[in-house]
């Protein structure tokens, strides 16, 4: 007999664990099914190890650069790549752990398998295609294997996404990397073409840049981290391009040639010339697609649109008792986006009051390069685009005394209001340690502040954060340090 449940997830990244924890905490009777590692790509092979391989190499920049801060070391400090690899993984490991510890804790089951929905309320678990990495800590209690049949009045997919590929330039792990290889080298390679530059694509470039590896990156568009604000990302390129990356913009790769060890890209150019860039490896960040093959979908007539589950802002879809949320659901494909989808889909489902449904206009989006680069909301350009009348407020980090003493006053905090009614409209940000500030500016939004009650809050000083009360005012004409 199949056994029941109230809740059945299908996928333990963060939108699917997270909506485990939460079903959990309010009494429903919770599966969750993986047939790979908890914590999903953000966790395993996305999110965090990426950020640990950018602090290792946020310190080896800054410990080649001790001179600028008055202080003296003999020699240069070098990488040593396998070890800062197996810092990332082991960082990876512990919160892998962690997740399982959360679902012992909440009374979740783990079901080790791949799901398919044979009908509303029923799944089939099969066996793995890919070998489970069972947490460093197992947990029998709440840990199963079995395969089987399992039903529940609510079924909530969670299964995220994987790296797009372009035809005939098919990333093979060798010379063309998607960040699974790009995460974990066994040697730098001496030269690198990044084709993409988005978040992931610029993090890698950025991260192997500092490794010493010299790094050219390919966009199709006219700006590098097209999502973002143009002012905003002009800046970063110039950081970058500083830093030694070559990037070209409104270019694309027509066409590879691999050789034994290197592969030579075929760029062209905005004019239509063709310039051969060879370099030992490419890594191909050119975006991702949902995983929603093999999953019964289309049997059941669960609507799709461009490779992702189509839902309401609850997490509902067009079939009655079945959910999506995360990047399966679509873009922004962040994890904490994913987060929130799962804890609305859920409070949701069980029926709590007040629930709202997800604003993805108010999703922050980060990318850790350096400068890193954080922002919300719209963009100048698209409230231009939308006919609102605004207001548009800057500040530079060149007159931030916190960031003149960190020695990193190159960047820029930029908001934009509605001028009739104060609206925050947006908030862009280029600098140090921005991705830790732009949640000021995402409260903000949430409790629909105007610039009136940003005006008169406290910033402490000295701190970065000051740049963000001082974009505020200068949008108003009454900047105080600049």
């Amino acid at each position: 007999m199949a056994e029941n449940y109230d809740v059945i997830i299908i996928g333990s990244g963060p939108g699917g664990y997270v909506a485990a924890v939460r079903a959990g905490q309010l009494g429903l009777k919770t599966a969750i099914v993986e047939r790979e590692h908890l914590g999903g790509i953000c966790l395993n092979w996305g999110c965090i190890p990426t950020k640990a391989l950018l602090r290792s190499a946020e310190i080896l920049d800054h410990s080649n650069h001790l001179k600028d801060y008055g202080l003296v070391l003999e020699g240069k400090v070098n990488a040593d790549v396998k070890a800062v690899v197996a810092r990332s993984r082991g960082v990876s490991a512990r919160l892998n752990s962690g997740v399982g510890f959360l679902m012992k804790k909440n009374k979740v089951d783990v079901i080790w398998g791949e799901a398919k929905i044979t009908k509303p309320g029923e799944i089939v678990v099969s066996k793995s295609s890919k070998p489970v990495v069972e947490p460093q800590h197992p947990l029998p209690k709440n840990i199963k294997s079995q395969e089987g049949t399992y039903t529940a009045k609510h079924i909530i997919i969670a299964t995220g996404a994987r790296p797009r590929a372009l035809p005939g330039i098919e990333p093979d792990g060798k010379l063309i990397w998607t960040y699974f290889e790009a995460l974990k080298p066994d040697v730098l390679p001496k030269s690198l073409i990044v084709m993409g530059s988005g978040a992931i694509g610029i993090e890698f470039a950025s991260f192997y840049l500092s490794m010493g590896v010299d790094v050219t990156v390919v966009e199709v568009l006219p700006t590098i981290m097209p999502v973002e604000d143009a002012e905003v990302t002009a800046i970063a390129r110039k950081q970058l391009e500083k830093r030694g990356m070559k990037i070209f913009t409104s270019a694309k790769v027509a066409k590879v040639e691999k050789g034994a060890g290197s592969i030579t890209a075929h760029v062209e150019t905005a004019d239509g010339k063709i310039q051969q860039i060879t370099a030992d490896r490419m890594i191909s960040a050119v975006g991702v697609q949902g995983n929603i093959e093999n999953l019964g979908l289309e049997t059941l007539g669960v609507k799709t649109d461009r490779g992702c589950v189509v839902i309401d802002g609850y997490g509902k879809t067009n079939v009655p008792g079945i959910y999506a949320i995360g990047d399966v659901a679509g873009p922004p494909m962040l994890a904490h986006k994913a987060e929130h989808e799962g804890v609305v889909c859920v409070e949701k489902l069980a029926g709590l009051p007040n629930v709202h449904p997800t604003d993805k206009g108010k999703v922050p989006g980060c990318t850790y390069c350096q400068p890193q680069v954080a922002s919300v909301g719209l963009t100048e350009a698209r409230a231009k685009e939308l006919g609102r009348d605004i207001r548009v407020g800057r500040f530079s980090f060149a007159a931030n005394g916190k960031a003149i003493a960190l020695g990193e006053d190159q960047g820029l905090c930029k908001v934009i209001f509605d001028k009739k009614t104060g609206e925050l409209l947006g908030a862009h940000m280029v600098g140090a340690e921005v991705t830790e500030l732009i949640q000021g500016f995402v409260v903000a939004m949430n409790l629909e502040t105007t610039e009136e009650e940003l005006m008169h809050t406290i910033f402490p000083h000295p701190t970065v954060s000051e740049s963000m009360k001082e974009a505020v005012l200068d949008a108003y004409g009454r900047v105080l340090n600049a």
